[in-house]
């Protein structure tokens, strides 16, 4: 088994190709010569070259253990090639140090513009009574109202709820004063609008990613936890103001972003999941359980792909005819540059299968360079993305 970098056989050729040409990471597993799995590792910091060469060791370890996996279940077979890269000349230093003073101007520039804010989220709301963007795949139609902020926070990942007739906007809230985030709701009045949201759950550590569903008659929550390495199942004691732990569904996992699914009598959760160092963006992870409670186990072919723009979920599965939609982050260029749209082929105790997400196109419904998160309930459809 041999593992190439971004055409190369050697790793700091491979990072000086990938620098000299400006292509997105890419790696290549070989067995025996023969291509039998590819990754594209998110990088998370272009701009600190140590950094980026983390994540792309971090995706070059998670790529072999995926093959090893598949190998071990009669699963690894050929896949095609890529075209072979046009070698560029020149060498490291000649390619990396144009860039680092690009991009050391580019962010003092962004912090001018964002001023007391390090980082900004804005989360958007439209109604509507046909297709979405899940259905045409364009961000247009009905402009959507910007959820307003007080400036000494941001709002992101929002999912919504239609209980008895209302809508409930749950999202990460995010003080820049705590630098932690909590989970905060508002709900939809009368004049269409949604109010200034308050929080319902907060914890010693970072939560987000509100994703909120029912069942059996009762609200949950399985808010994002993975600082905390621990995934946790809340019940609305009353809702939606009151939430307890109910059930404490994984321990030990740095679990981001996991997205629940019910089919045929069992209980899903898709991700992504860091292992040890790296992105915690690019690497799916699979877990099932036959209650929603547990016990979850990990799927055999974990992890499942390792792809900055084909992995990490940005919402609720979408259900489409009599086919599953996965909304997926594409962290090509930037975390929350963009989201696709992924539909689920196959998923069983044998294996998981994931079409090529179709890109979200922009539109002059949500003029942003792109979208984050995308959820819908009843006529209620939300977004966010970078400010």
């Amino acid at each position: 088994m041999t593992l190439e970098f971004c055409g190369r056989s050697t790793f700091p050729a491979g990072v000086t190709e990938m620098l000299a040409s400006g292509r997105l990471p890419e790696l290549a597993v070989r067995l025996d010569g023969v291509t039998v799995a590819r990754g594209r590792p998110m990088l998370g910091d272009r701009l600190w070259l140590s950094r980026s060469c983390n994540d792309l060791l971090a995706g070059a370890i998670s790529l072999v253990v995926q093959s090893v996996a598949r190998f071990s279940a009669g699963k690894l077979v050929p896949i095609a090639d890529s075209p072979a890269p046009t070698l560029k000349t020149g060498g490291f230093a000649r390619h990396y140090l144009p860039f680092f003073c690009r991009g050391v101007v580019d962010r003092a520039m962004q912090k001018l513009r964002l001023g007391r804010r390090p980082f900004y989220w804005q989360v958007a709301y439209r109604l509507i009574g046909g297709p979405g963007v899940a259905e045409t795949g364009q961000l247009d139609g009905t402009p959507f109202t910007v959820l307003a902020d007080d400036g000494q926070r941001f709002y992101a990942d929002p999912f919504v709820l239609e209980r008895d007739g209302r809508h409930y906007l749950f999202v990460e809230e995010f003080p820049y004063a705590t630098g932690r985030g909590v989970i905060s709701v508002t709900e939809l009045g009368d004049d269409g609008t949604f109010g200034v949201p308050r929080v319902v759950l907060e914890e010693p550590h970072h939560l987000s990613y509100p994703q909120v569903f029912a069942h059996d008659g009762e609200i949950f929550m399985i808010p994002e936890s993975g600082t905390a390495r621990e995934l946790v199942l809340y019940r609305a004691a009353q809702f939606p103001d009151r939430w307890v732990r109910d059930t404490v569904l994984m321990t030990n996992k740095d679990f981001n972003d996991a997205t629940l699914l019910e089919s045929d009598g069992r209980f899903w959760l898709l991700g992504t999941e860091r292992f040890g160092y790296g992105s915690a963006s690019d690497t799916m992870a699979v877990y099932s359980a036959p209650s929603l409670r547990g016990p979850w186990v990990a799927h055999t072919l974990n992890p499942i792909a390792v792809d900055h723009s084909a992995t990490r979920p940005g919402g609720a599965l979408i259900r489409q005819g009599g086919a599953l939609v996965l909304p997926v982050q594409n962290g090509s260029r930037a975390y929350g540059g963009g989201l696709g749209l992924m539909r689920l082929d196959r998923l069983d105790d044998f294996d998981v299968r994931l079409a090529p997400p179709r890109p979200i196109g922009p539109g002059p419904a949500w003029a942003r360079a792109g979208i984050h998160t995308l959820n819908r309930a009843g006529r209620v459809e939300v977004v966010d993305s970078a400010g």
